[in-house]
């Protein structure tokens, strides 16, 4: 096995729901370390979310709740407890990162905020992930991805012109804000190898996401203007949407930028007369004309398989791809298949299950996905054994006291 870029670093992972737990098994499917803590008492969000093995929900059911934790160790302690506060302080001196993505505060009421846990470990690096930041007016305001969504401007850009704004599908901002913080934490584990230094991150989920709607911004400030939505329309491309194939809910995706990709185009249809009209000679006539070109095409479009569409287009030069749904696309894709980008994993309880590699291969430190997300409080007995060197004594004392929890504490 090559090696493993993170081999040897140890994090402590109080985060829970999508982005704290995503950045540290970036890590960890890169050779971290990574102890995660949870609670029988409170259940994480993710594992109370489907999709579940055979539809039925259950804590360790959820594809979510496993996906987003590979090739973590699971403990489940009461941290308002005496002895869990310990375990956790214990499991923050073994550690050289840790992650939270609690409600503003929340961490500092237990006693494990940034300044507490750096009293244990001097040179420790912590990051804090929420939807505004640690600190402002309305820095306590809770919430999941789709709330970020809407601070950060994106679901007003979502949906059609004559209609309400739509909900971005996913929560957005957990899809975009880890990314940063994995580049970030890179960078503080190379100051910290300089200056034996650690250090602080704060990030805002909403602004990462609105990062990438920069463009609008800038046009707001630039010429005063508000974008609004267009469905699936660009200001860049005529046609440009979705359009039906033959076959059950089949489609395909097609962008036409220039009056060259639009003679391609045409010519891949045959050259139909209605093409050749006029009103669809070039762009600024066909944006005007587009709800009736979009009808034109489907008429086209409807009669052969989305494959077929694809294949003659991209060989053409036009942007235009598969609608695909999961089964039976993405699990077959041959370019994902020639990636690896699905790992099959045994979990205990789901059984083998889908895992989606990083869309990144590193050629001298690939990834390695070796263990599925962790049942609540799977790793217990290893990492208090193992790692943070409890005897089997003080494993019962923790037991009876309350300190760790099991099923049976499960409301």
């Amino acid at each position: 096995m090559s090696g493993k870029v993170f081999e040897g670093i140890h994090i402590a992972d109080f985060s829970w729901v999508a982005v704290g737990p995503q950045v540290s098994r970036e890590l960890a499917e890169h050779g971290a370390t990574v102890v995660r803590v949870e609670s029988h008492n409170r259940v994480d969000q993710l594992r109370l979310i489907g999709p579940f093995k055979d539809f039925e929900p259950g804590i360790n059911r959820s594809a979510f709740g496993t996906c987003f934790n590979t090739n973590k160790y699971g403990i489940s302690i009461d941290l308002k407890t005496p002895g869990g506060l310990e375990i956790a302080k214990r499991l923050v001196q073994w550690a050289d990162i840790v992650c939270e993505s609690m409600t503003p505060g929340s961490m500092k009421k237990i006693g494990l905020d940034y300044e507490s846990v750096k009293k244990i470990n001097p040179d420790i690096i912590m990051y804090s992930t929420c939807q505004l930041g640690q600190y402002g007016p309305y820095s306590s305001l809770p919430g999941y991805g789709y709330i970020g969504a809407a601070l950060g401007g994106a679901s007003h850009l979502v949906g059609w012109p004559d209609r309400d704004p739509q909900a971005v599908y996913g929560a957005y901002t957990d899809f975009i804000a880890p990314w940063f913080l994995v580049s970030t934490l890179i960078g503080a584990l190379l100051y910290r190898k300089r200056t034996g230094k650690g250090l602080y991150i704060d990030m805002s989920q909403v602004e990462a996401g609105i990062q990438f709607i920069s463009p609008l911004i800038l046009d707001f400030m630039v010429n005063g203007r508000v974008a609004e939505r267009r469905g699936n329309r660009s200001p860049q491309a005529v046609p440009h949407g979705v359009f039906p194939c033959l076959g059950i809910e089949r489609w395909i995706a097609i962008s036409v930028e220039t009056n060259d990709e639009w003679s391609a185009f045409c010519n891949v249809l045959g050259n139909p007369e209605w093409t050749r009209h006029e009103k669809f000679k070039n762009i600024e006539n066909r944006r005007k004309n587009e709800e009736e070109l979009n009808e034109s095409i489907g008429e086209w479009t409807k009669i052969h398989p989305p494959e077929h569409i694809m294949d003659l287009l991209q060989e053409a030069g036009v942007s235009a791809g598969v609608v695909q749904n999961c089964h039976d696309d993405l699990f077959n894709d041959p370019q994902l298949k020639h990636r690896e980008h699905f790992r099959f994993l045994e979990h205990p309880e789901i059984g083998t299950h889908a895992y989606n590699a990083p869309a990144y291969i590193l050629s001298k430190t690939p990834n390695h996905i070796h263990k599925a997300g962790p049942t609540l409080g799977e790793d217990n007995e290893y990492v208090f054994k193992n790692i943070l060197g409890y005897t089997d004594d003080e494993i019962s004392d923790f037991l009876i006291d309350g300190v760790i929890t099991t099923d049976a504490d499960t409301p």
